[in-house]
């Protein structure tokens, strides 16, 4: 019985590991979930199990070799993907600030503690304090489940990451190059700053373009995700080839082409899920199997692997803690920026695994056993550890959020959810609708989201038309069930088009409708076209009519003309929380043209609802605004007017004429005509310098004499 074990043991048959390893991904967060030990930790102690130092079911061949690295580089590709761009800027002093410290501080008690202690050569000591200033967002995933990604505590991790990373890189490059030429050399460092300058730069430059060019190109979502994923291992690569760790490039790739991927888009939720399913779980598995817990229990191993595992903890709590102080944070912020700055992996691998290959003039290693052996428990301690402390923490920066916004969470709670309408009427902008209204129902999926419908009107029962309505609903809600958003979808048959969506927002209380635009077939035929016209007729609920040239996540800006007396309209607020919802995904700049009271009202509404947007406002009046647009409109902008129904509040002459203006001086460009929500319930508008501003709405002059001032 034991040679027959010994012969099935380790596997050897591909098919095999890989049922091992899914079987290691499947049932590892199941069962440590009811003991509430993270996941990340229950891959990187099955790992232990499976591993040669464990049962030795799994050799660590090249299959983990090459899916680790993978899902390492992939780990921080999404750390760098997943990051709000415009609170990092927000939070960018001060994360320097810390970068810096938890830089210096783990090198200095590094030298200290490898020279006085474990009595290593200065080479030596400054190779290990390199391992010990640099860390992995490994516990970044347990931020982004908990919503706090914006946190300044979590961006300010963020950014000591980057600045920790490239010092801790540059030490090392530095330590090699004293080995190899026997004395350090200012001109080789330089020339190594110069190098990742200059990489830096190229990647800045060239990511954004080519991203928009093939995207613009390709909408295939398969095509996308493979070219993501090709850009970020040029990176990765690339990063490689000047001297640093693959990780680094990996991670600025992220950066880079964070805005080219919206949150709630289908291609983020494919790149999610792959990452997690698969490449992410190899890599903490692969981590494991290289852990011998009876070598490090073995002689003095031990005690070494103590010391380095209490240096590399208190170097970083006290970096944490003179962060808190210095920014003037809380406790729980302390705790969230050591969880996210205390785990060891990528260049903890590449420090050790540098220093034992190096030989000194006596034969022997610059890093023995021991120290080789005590760094994978530095690994092991803090990679468990890391994803515990930082949701204790997150836990709290989520409840203290909630606390710190009470009249916020007050109004989402008590504010019905948008019901979005999207009709369909041919499968070839089925897709492209779907996606806008996902990204101006960018909560979808949870708990607190909207809900969304696709509807197709026809009246024919031909076998044709139905095939049409078929094939534009399936399309429809394969992009939502791309982006993990469920969408109903109703066919009905109905005398009209118009009718037929008239009768569905009444019978599923639709609070948006978002729809194409018309292409005119005839002369005489009108900018929007008989339906839409008769649509806007019979409701008066909001209607966005969108025509795109280019995917919305390329949108370079948002242009945005807002009419006269806009800010009157009842459904005011709702156009700009959804506008500032469809920034926020895209992660662009959206400008508005309007008045200075406008601005006022506009700020408000994104400051009290939490959009963190880039935002600017040109102010003049509305026949210059128009005219300033037309000067400034680009081929990558989205041009957004905010129009009226005739016999509204904010209705005139210029919007009357504004289908003809927008057909001359518009008809190339990408547009969304906004027909905000009338008559109906007003929604309260906190304005920027008077949080307690009662509603405009019910503000006089009345109704009755605005319509009879504009003699309509």
């Amino acid at each position: 019985m034991a040679n027959f074990t010994t012969e099935l043991l380790p596997l050897s048959n591909p098919v095999a590991i890989f049922l091992v390893v899914l079987v290691i991904i499947l049932l590892a967060p199941v069962l440590l979930n009811r003991l509430k030990i993270p996941h990340i930790v229950g891959m990187i102690v099955a790992g232990v199990a499976v591993g040669p130092y464990g049962l030795h079911i799994l050799d660590r061949d090249s299959s983990f070799e090459i899916f680790g690295q993978v899902g390492l580089l992939y780990l921080m590709f999404l750390a760098g993907l997943e990051i709000d761009m415009y609170h990092l800027k927000l939070n960018l002093r001060k994360g320097m600030s810390f970068g810096l410290l938890t830089f210096f501080i783990p090198m200095i008690m590094g030298v200290a503690a490898s020279v006085w202690i474990l009595h290593t050569g200065w080479i030596t000591a400054f190779l290990l304090a390199s391992m010990y200033a640099s860390h992995t967002l490994i516990a970044y995933p347990v931020a982004a489940r908990f919503g706090i990604t914006k946190s300044p505590a979590v961006l300010i991790s963020v950014v000591g990451t980057i600045i920790a990373v490239i010092g801790a890189l540059l030490v090392l490059a530095a330590c090699v190059n004293i080995h190899e030429t026997g004395a350090f050399q200012p001109a080789a460092m330089l020339w190594l700053v110069m190098k990742l300058a200059i990489y830096g730069g190229v990647v800045l430059y060239a990511y954004p373009r080519l991203t928009r060019w093939f995207f613009k190109s390709y909408g295939e979502k398969v095509t996308q995700y493979v070219f993501i994923l090709a850009m970020v291992f040029l990176s990765a690569w690339a990063s490689g080839l000047i001297g640093l760790e693959p990780v680094l490039g990996a991670f600025y790739a992220g950066l880079v082409i964070n805005r080219y991927v919206p949150a709630n888009s289908p291609l983020m939720n494919s790149i999610e899920f792959v990452g997690n399913a698969l490449f992410i779980p190899y890599f903490l598995i692969g981590v494991g199997m290289m852990i011998n817990l009876s070598v490090i229990l073995s002689g003095n191993t031990l005690l070494v692997a103590l010391i380095m595992l209490a240096v590399a903890l208190a170097s970083k709590w006290i970096a944490a803690w003179a962060g808190q102080r210095i920014n003037r944070m809380e406790g729980c912020d302390r705790r969230m920026m050591f969880g996210l700055t205390t785990a060891h992996t990528a260049v903890a691998l590449a420090v050790v695994t540098i220093g034992y290959n190096m030989v000194l003039p006596d034969g022997s290693r610059m890093m023995d056993e021991t120290i080789l052996n005590g760094t994978v428990l530095v690994i092991l301690v803090t990679c468990a550890i890391a994803p515990v402390i930082t949701s204790a923490a997150a836990a709290k920066i989520r409840v203290r959020q909630l606390s710190e916004a009470p009249e916020t969470a007050a109004d989402t709670t008590a504010a019905s959810p948008e019901r979005t309408l999207v009709p369909v009427s041919n499968p070839i902008t089925a897709t492209a609708l779907a996606e806008l209204a996902l990204l101006l129902n960018p909560r979808s999926g949870k708990s607190s989201a909207g809900t969304l419908f696709a509807l197709h009107v026809r009246n024919s029962n031909s076998a044709a038309s139905k095939a049409i309505g078929q094939s534009s609903l399936k399309l429809a809600r394969k992009a939502a069930s791309g982006a993990d958003t469920p969408m109903e979808a109703i066919e009905r048959y109905d005398l009209n088009t118009a009718t037929g969506i008239t009768n569905t927002i009444e019978e599923r209380d639709i609070t948006r409708v978002v729809m194409g635009m018309h292409r005119k077939a005839t002369v005489i035929d009108t900018f929007l076209g008989g339906k839409t016209e008769a649509l806007l007729r019979s409701t008066n609920r909001m209607v966005i009519v969108a025509r795109t040239f280019i995917p919305v996540n390329t949108v370079t800006r948002i242009l945005v003309y807002v009419p006269e007396k806009a800010e009157f309209e009842t459904g005011f607020r709702q156009w700009t929380a959804s506008l500032g919802c469809l920034t926020q995904e895209v992660g662009c700049r959206i400008i508005f043209y309007c008045t200075p009271a406008q601005e006022t009202l506009l700020r408000g509404v994104i400051h009290s609802d939490g959009y963190g947007i880039r935002h600017t406002y040109i102010k003049g009046t509305h026949s210059d605004n128009l005219t300033a647009m037309t000067r400034d409109l680009r081929d990558d902008d989205l041009l957004a007017v905010v129009t009226a129904r005739a016999n509204s509040v904010s209705f005139s002459s210029e919007l009357a004429e504004m289908p003809a203006l927008l057909q001359r001086y518009f008809a190339h460009n990408n547009l969304m005509v906004i027909y905000p929500s009338q008559f109906g319930q007003a929604v309260p508008l906190a304005s920027f310098t008077d949080p307690l501003q009662s509603d405009l709405a019910s503000a006089p002059p009345s109704w009755w004499r605005l319509i009879t001032q504009r003699k309509l």
